[in-house]
């Protein structure tokens, strides 16, 4: 736009120019010419006149044209002014526009540094707000773990209620609490996998889910007969027939051999009731009448032949003690204490009598299955170890590295089958009705002698 106003403005000029020097030029001659006709002669005015006239009237014809030409021009020069004043007004108009412009721009700038102070002031305030939701996050994990800490002691205050549990010292609950704690955590993964069907069996607390290792060890009392005692002993080995059909499945609750479960307490004596458990079932067998036998009368008075009470024993030492002693009292009459004592035992009380044992010993799972289905209830020793047999609540039990190495707590299998394609032993333990599946556990079955389950098996001979 500039550029074409400068044009304008110079083409104006240059006719202005122009038109000025040819009015100076014509001039210029009519003065020229009067000079020269005052100085010449008469005669040449008077011979020459004819030319003069001749050149008169072209100088007139050239000062018409020169007129003419000066008027062309004066008309160019006035559409030029006019044209002109509308660059002028043009060039106004674009000074206006100019300078609204700037105003525009100046505007534009105010409102840009008002948008930048404005998201500036929200830069600041997210940062403000990240921060403030960066406190809320941390105080909504504090308070998750408030909730969670809040929720442990309550399951843990009402599980103290639950199983009657009451501890000496703060120092000695805050220690059972986080033995509590790690059992709840293990049977939450266990049975999280059980649900995924990656598990056979689940879990559950109970009330040996606060003891301490070596309470708990307390509770799994068996100590394996040495082949010495075996040798001077009167016994007989089992040897399951050849090509025998055994039943699918056995369970000798059905046919009324098996008493009610029972509870060692914190004593060493569950090898007492393996071998209560196997006499009452052959006592059954034999008179057609279930007595509960005392446990409490072998944890007192068979001492001599090997056993040590509350510290371990076996059924097989429990089994010679009756036969020599010709008898054992009933519970009703000898009732259970949990604690070892003088030997109280009372012949008018007797309730049952054994006059020998049949092992079931090395570990083949297809003896103990024979004897089982053919018998009655066999006493019999695992590996009680795992954490998932202390909390063990259904299902059949399986635990990889359960070694029948580790043998040291003495059961009563009293039955066998199948559930959901596993097959499993039925077994009755001493931990209370509390404990397992009403006091029940069902351990795998024909899985390589699992927890070493048919390693140490024995029933009376009556």
């Amino acid at each position: 736009m500039k550029v074409l106003i400068v044009f304008c403005l110079a083409v104006g000029a240059l006719a202005a120019s122009v038109s000025h020097i040819r009015h100076r030029d014509v001039k210029a001659e009519q003065t020229e010419f009067q000079e020269w006709q005052l100085l010449m002669p008469a005669k040449e005015n008077t011979e020459s006149t004819e030319e003069t006239n001749e050149s008169v009237e072209q100088t007139s014809e050239l000062v018409e044209d020169i007129n003419e030409s000066a008027e062309e021009t004066n008309q160019w020069t006035e559409e030029n002014n006019e044209s002109t004043e509308d660059i002028n007004e043009s060039t106004e108009d674009v000074n206006e526009w100019t300078v609204e412009n700037s105003e525009s721009v100046e505007e534009n700038d105010e409102s840009t540094e008002d948008t930048n102070e404005s998201v500036e002031e929200n830069n600041e305030w997210i940062e403000e707000t990240s921060e403030s939701t960066e406190d809320i996050d941390e105080s909504a994990e504090e308070d998750d773990e408030s909730t969670d800490d809040n929720n442990e002691l309550a399951d843990w205050e009402a599980y103290k209620e639950m199983h009657g549990k009451v501890y000496t010292s703060e120092s000695e609950d805050s220690e059972r609490l986080q033995i509590f704690l790690t059992a709840q955590q293990t049977i939450r993964e266990h049975n999280e996998a059980y649900a995924r069907g990656e598990k056979d069996f689940y879990l559950g607390l109970n009330h040996l889910s606060d003891l301490l290792p070596e309470e708990y060890n307390i509770l799994n009392g068996f100590i394996p007969l040495s082949d010495d005692s075996l040798a001077n002993d009167n016994y007989t080995t089992i040897l399951p027939p050849i090509n025998v059909k055994l039943p699918r499945s056995v369970d000798w609750r059905r046919r009324g051999y098996v008493t009610p479960v029972k509870n060692q307490g914190r004593c060493g004596s569950c090898w007492s009731f393996g071998a209560t458990g196997a006499l009452e079932g052959q006592t059954k067998r034999k008179t057609g009448r279930l007595v509960s036998l005392s446990e409490q009368n072998l944890v007192d008075c068979s001492g001599k032949y090997g056993n040590h009470g509350c510290k371990g024993g076996n059924a097989e030492r429990a089994f010679q003690y009756i036969r020599d002693n010709r008898g054992i009292d009933t519970e009703r009459s000898y009732p259970y204490e949990g604690i070892q004592s003088r030997c109280r035992f009372n012949r008018q009380f007797v309730g049952a009598n054994a006059r020998g044992f049949v092992t079931v010993y090395g570990g083949d799972e297809r003896r103990l299955q024979h004897a089982v289905a053919t018998v009655g209830p066999v006493a019999v020793a695992i590996n009680a170890s795992p954490l998932t047999f202390r909390n063990y609540k259904g299902g059949v039990h399986y635990h990889p590295e359960c070694s029948p190495r580790g043998i040291n707590h003495a059961v009563l299998v009293v039955g066998y089958g199948s559930l959901n394609g596993k097959d499993y032993w039925l077994v009755k333990n001493s931990w209370g009705t509390g404990w397992g599946d009403r006091g029940y556990i069902r351990m795998a079955r024909n899985r390589g002698n699992n927890c070493g389950i048919a390693s140490y098996g024995s029933y009376p001979q009556i």
